[in-house]
């Protein structure tokens, strides 16, 4: 979408005054990010203006959209949240900071940095659900341009679509972004399998196109005759379900029932049921494929009639029967809620937050929780999870997530009932405290004034955060001189695990700095929270002896490296290296190239001191020298101007492709085009899966040359992947 393009949607649904309003938040946001280019080439304010199109389509409120056009200018350039409220509105710049990455802190790891960002943006969602919508808008973006970035990033980003923004789009019942995300983010996670899927749908589509169409003309006939209107579809089936099926199931492509699938939408829910009924009375229905979501809604408000029939030849046929609203609800979910009408936002929001009550948990569990890595973890239990529906006695639903016991269904209702709880009935019966609850069933908790409260065993048993948290709260509060005892003793144990001496690690100001890194606010409070599992032992004593083994093993590195090298001294070159590797801080060692790796100019690389024959260059992800018998033997080595360098490197590949006829001969052509010498070429072909896999050994000089060689590859027609592989 073009700025243009955008605008002009925007107006279908909002005033002049608005309209120059995100005008003036396009121009702020082009000014801020001038000569910023991405990583394709194209001028920077193309993202956000994107992002704010995905949004307008959404038919999303004004402050929504312009921190949509602003959302990267406090992270990538000067701009102030202080100038961003002053030139627009304190919410913008509220939903703009929710948005931003803490880029600033310095973190142990990326991925404790990455479960901070995550955790900053979740806690602001909890006070702002606009927040998470800009957040999917940019990552949806981001995964439509993700083939502009190395490999290795196109994974990790993939990865994290699917195990945070793909499940959190479902949750929030935003399907039509759900969907995309988890399609591309497959696409570069398995290829492969990706494009055989591919193929398979478009080898079938006309077949399958027409047997929709004689059954949609059936149907309508038949509402005909009772006169209902409706509009009804194929339904389009998505990429990444056919592959979980395929997988979780173990079927083959044409075992999968629902690829032949329709949708009806009708006026109202007593039209819904009408159908239903005729739809049963034209094909046999298949026992247990019937679900009612409009009496039971799902989580994300998702709400729908689900049957499969026998259809025509005998072929399974899914579908689904939905009202208007109820179809507006299934494509944008939480979105449907905000989608802006004048003079209807407050009473929409209103509906809206008390539907995401679970969401208000959320501030509960940042505040209990210790560093970034656990709220993530309770986040994706409660929130990631499927659920399940269960009832009390009154006939209330109560929705937990799936493995719940009837402790959490306790703690669910009340705190108190919860601490209280001795026993529970499940549908009349009794039950023990760890049996897992189903959807449908009627929970009785059973409690007593004379409990002495939770058991540290309940942590273990119990399946959300927000039972977890209750129980650790009352043991942080009811045991504290009990607790302080047991976390002291927890934490020497662990220290004397980790090679060190509790005397020599726990000084006053070695606890204090430890304490103040994880917000305790003294010694007690840091070994309570050990004591009522708040935090691990492991945890605190890890950080405890960070100093102390970290000068440890400079100590052991130094001797070690002097002792290998002392041993190899022997074998010293009598002239300087022709591979194009220097070692660091040593003259005159014989140096060779890995062949289990073949590590070219480029790449990231570490050296291994060998027995009797020098240093062997590798790879630094190689697995030969990513374990505990390379320890110790590891040198820091650096390529010399390898972007100058003419000497030539063998590199072996793995292509993968559909089997078709010509397909080796475009792919040997690709790489002589590419005046890249070939050393070995082989080949096998997999005719039930119809996949062709090649092996290639190429001579290149530096990694830029082999992404070229590669990305050559890539385009041509038919290709699933190309990698490099290690021996």
């Amino acid at each position: 979408m073009t700025i243009d393009q955008v605008l002009e949607k925007a107006s279908q649904y909002l005033s002049d005054e608005h309209i120059a309003f995100l005008t003036d938040a396009y121009r702020f946001a082009e000014s801020a990010h001038k000569e910023q280019y991405r990583k394709s080439g194209e001028p920077y304010i193309l993202h956000p203006v994107s992002v704010a199109g995905i949004l307008v389509e959404l038919e999303m409120d004004p402050n929504t959209i312009a921190a949509a056009f602003l959302h990267d200018v406090v992270e990538d350039t000067s701009v102030t949240l202080e100038e961003l409220a002053s030139a627009f509105n304190d919410e913008v710049a509220m939903l703009v900071d929710g948005v931003t990455k803490l880029g600033k802190i310095k973190y142990k790891s990326k991925e404790e940095q990455q479960a901070e960002n995550h955790r900053k943006m979740f806690v602001a969602m909890a006070k702002d659900i606009r927040v998470i919508l800009i957040k999917l808008a940019d990552r949806l973006h981001n995964m439509r341009t993700l083939k502009h970035l190395p490999p290795e990033k196109q994974r990790r980003i993939s990865n994290e679509t699917l195990e945070i923004f793909a499940p959190l789009a479902h949750r929030l019942g935003i399907s039509t972004v759900k969907w995309e995300l988890e399609d591309t983010a497959l696409r570069y996670l398995d290829p492969q399998q990706y494009y055989r899927i591919v193929n398979l749908m478009k080898r079938k589509r006309a077949e399958r196109e027409l047997y929709i169409k004689d059954v949609i003309d059936k149907i309508y006939e038949s509402l005909d005759d009772i006169k209902v209107d409706a509009d009804i579809s194929g339904r389009p089936k998505h990429i990444y379900s056919i592959y979980r099926k395929m997988a979780l199931q173990n079927k083959q492509f044409n075992e999968i029932y629902d690829l032949l699938a329709v949708r009806i939408i009708v006026k109202n829910i007593k039209d819904c049921y009408a159908v239903l009924g005729v739809i049963h009375t034209c094909w046999k229905p298949m026992p247990g494929r019937f679900k009612d979501y409009i009496a039971m809604p799902k989580a994300n408000m998702y709400q729908s009639l689900h049957t499969t029939v026998i259809g025509p030849k005998g072929e399974p046929l899914e579908v689904q029967i939905r009202s208007e609203e109820m179809h507006r609800i299934a494509e944008y979910g939480v979105a449907a809620h905000w989608a802006y009408k004048e003079g209807k936002t407050a009473d929409n929001n209103k509906s809206l937050e008390d539907k995401l009550t679970w969401f208000r948990e959320i501030i509960e569990w940042q505040n209990d929780a210790n560093d970034a890595q656990e709220f993530m973890e309770s986040l994706k239990i409660d929130l990631f999870s499927d659920m399940v529906f269960v009832f009390t006695p009154k006939g209330d639903v109560i929705e937990l997530p799936r493995g719940s016991v009837p402790l959490d269904f306790a703690y669910r209702i009340h705190t108190e009932i919860g601490n209280r709880c001795i026993g529970a009935k499940v549908n009349g019966k009794m039950v023990p405290l760890d049996h897992q609850l189903k959807t449908g069933d009627i929970i009785e908790v059973l409690t007593s004034k004379h409990s002495y409260g939770p058991s540290q065993d309940w942590l273990k048993i119990t399946q959300s955060s927000h039972a977890k948290n209750k129980i650790r709260q009352w043991y942080k509060k009811e045991r504290r001189e009990e607790n302080i005892s047991k976390g002291k003793e927890l934490v020497e144990k662990e220290i004397k695990n980790l090679d060190c001496e509790p005397k020599e690690v726990l000084t006053p100001e070695n606890i204090e700095e430890v304490a103040n890194k994880f917000s305790f606010t003294g010694e007690e409070d840091m070994y309570a929270a050990v004591g009522y599992s708040g935090i691990s032992s492991k945890q605190i004593a890890t950080r405890l002896t960070e100093k102390y083994r970290k000068q440890k093993g400079q100590e052991q590195e130094e001797q070690s490296l002097a002792e290998a090298v002392a041993e190899i001294s022997p074998y010293t070159a009598k002239k300087k290296t022709s591979i194009g590797v220097r070692v660091k801080g040593v003259d005159n060692l014989l140096i060779r190239l890995s062949k289990c790796c073949n590590p070219v100019p480029g790449d990231d690389i570490i050296g291994f001191i060998t027995k009797g024959r020098g240093v062997s260059i590798h790879r630094s992800d190689c697995p030969n020298v990513n374990n505990k018998e390379a320890e110790g033997r590891l040198l820091t080595v650096e390529w010399e101007a390898y972007k100058q360098a003419k000497k030539s490197y063998n590199v072996d590949i793995e292509i993968t492709g559909y089997d078709r006829r010509g397909l080796l001969n475009e792919v040997l052509q690709a790489v002589t085009e590419s005046k890249t010498y070939m050393n070995a070429v082989s080949g096998r072909s997999d005719h039930r899966n119809k996949v062709a896999t090649i092996h290639m050994t190429i001579s290149i000089h530096n990694k830029d040359h082999l992404f070229k060689v590669v990305e050559k590859i890539k385009q041509l027609p038919d290709i699933y992947s190309v990698r490099r592989i290690m021996h």
